[in-house]
């Protein structure tokens, strides 16, 4: 079994008593079901699991159920379902979207706590927003991505002692010895080749066969661009051309989406294919990055909607549409082969995995940054550039960012495939593997001091 972070968000909502029923949002195939499954099968005695996409395709039991009396009899008569207690028994409503009725209905399973329950999907952001009455206070939404690149190196053998000691050296803004360089830059491009979809990576482990993992990209990137099953089929189609035009957007030298190439259509805008695009990222197919108009702390003050790149969720599924079995346009780093829009889609998959949310900067006169982050550690803007050539040291924009002073922004990265780690003007280079690293550092619990209450306002 794959081993995956996620684990601990699950265990942490069944093991303890907690007043929420955790949601576990995601795109489809990037291993949601089976990890709560194995979770829940180890924790409890009794396990039902129930795909309502399954149930509403079928004899749609639930979808007539109106309360929760209605909900324990409907499992009662689940064939071979053993129904215990709250102590020893779990439900799991997974594709809960298809009726969001009962994600209503969540809040009071949790008040009565007959049983523990669990539930996921992969649209809940427009399930939710389509929710006449969403149970805040009793859910708790938590999304879950495919691995990242740590975990595809668990998955390939390399340990936690070994990870440890390569984040020493990102810690300590240290370069790794020449021999792991090469190691992990190799491990990295693997990365790149196969994704992080659990059933590409189960693929390739046995045997490195990347005929068998193209196989597994091609049949998911036939079920997103095809899944889309509340929409008509106008606007079916519609989502299939946005998706279709992402990788072909990315060779332009803006890289963001032109509404224009969707239906070759002149005047056209966002807010034409405002649903489309909501779709295309709440079901977590592609990951969004806003444009920003002024790079400052926080950044979603000054992000626009209108003007927006979509990359795919996986890296993997990128290098199969554009290279398919040359392997070697990628593990060969060859000069014919612009590898930059790989670099970039495995970077926004990884910081996005990390809780990112993914901004950009362009201006006609200051030019272009890849990524802006906000760094909560220090309350300031992180630039990231990112670059898969020799001309690493190449970023005007960059450099513009770090002179201007109303920007306060006092340092950035530029990642790449080059081994050095050093800091230049403001800039920290560093190898693309050391994006595994970047993210927010957390702390079990933040305490407040306690104050001393002014005499004038104390009582008697």
């Amino acid at each position: 079994m794959l081993q995956r972070k996620f684990t601990s968000v699950i265990k942490h909502y069944l093991a303890q008593e907690t007043d929420k029923i955790l949601l576990v949002n995601g795109a489809r195939q990037i291993g949601k079901s089976y990890l709560i499954r194995y979770v829940g099968k180890k924790l409890f005695q009794n396990y039902v699991e129930i795909n309502l996409q399954k149930d509403k395709e079928g004899q749609a039991v639930f979808a007539n159920v109106k309360s929760t009396q209605d909900m324990y009899l409907q499992l009662a008569a689940l064939p071979q379902a053993k129904l215990g207690n709250k102590s020893d028994t779990l439900i799991f409503l997974d594709e809960i979207q298809v009726y969001p009725h009962l994600m209503t209905m969540l809040k009071f399973l949790q008040e009565e706590g007959q049983y523990h329950f669990i539930a996921s999907g992969s649209q809940l952001g427009i399930a939710l927003s389509e929710t006449t009455s969403v149970p805040i206070g009793s859910i708790a939404v938590e999304t879950m991505y495919q691995l990242d690149f740590e975990e595809f190196l668990w998955a390939n053998g390399v340990g936690e002692t070994a990870i440890e000691g390569v984040k020493k050296y990102y810690q300590d803004k240290q370069a790794l010895p020449e021999g792991m360089h090469r190691y992990m830059l190799q491990l990295f491009r693997y990365y790149l080749l196969v994704g992080g979809l659990p059933d590409a990576v189960n693929k390739f482990l046995p045997a490195r066969n990347i005929g068998e993992v193209r196989k597994v990209h091609k049949d998911i990137y036939e079920l997103y661009r095809t899944d889309a099953s509340q929409y008509d089929a106008e606007r079916k189609l519609m989502i299939r051309r946005i998706y279709d035009l992402i990788p072909s957007q990315l060779e332009n030298k803006k890289k963001r989406i032109v509404y224009q190439k969707i239906e070759d259509k002149k005047g056209k805008h966002f807010a034409d294919y405002q649903d489309e695009f909501e779709y295309l990222i709440e079901s977590g197919v592609t990951l969004e990055v806003k444009a920003v108009s002024q790079p400052t702390y926080p950044l979603a003050e000054s992000s626009s909607k209108n003007l927006i790149k979509l990359y795919l969720n996986d890296v993997g599924l990128l290098t199969h549409l554009l290279y398919g079995l040359n392997i070697n346009a990628v593990l060969q780093d060859e000069r014919s082969v612009n590898l930059g829009n790989v670099y970039e889609s495995v970077v926004a998959q990884e910081l996005r995995a990390h809780g990112y949310k993914l901004y950009y900067y362009d201006n006609k006169k200051k030019g272009e940054v890849d990524y802006l982050i906000n760094d909560t550690n220090t309350v300031q803007v992180l630039p990231i550039e990112v670059k898969s050539g020799k001309d690493y040291k190449e970023h005007s924009a960059l450099s513009n960012f770090l002179s201007n002073k109303d920007y306060d922004i006092r340092q950035a990265v530029v990642l790449s495939n080059e081994p050095h780690v050093y800091q230049e003007q403001g800039i920290w280079y560093m190898p693309i593997y050391y994006v595994m690293f970047i993210r927010q550092s957390a702390t079990a619990e933040v305490v407040l001091p306690s104050l001393q209450m002014p005499k004038e306002w104390q009582q008697e």
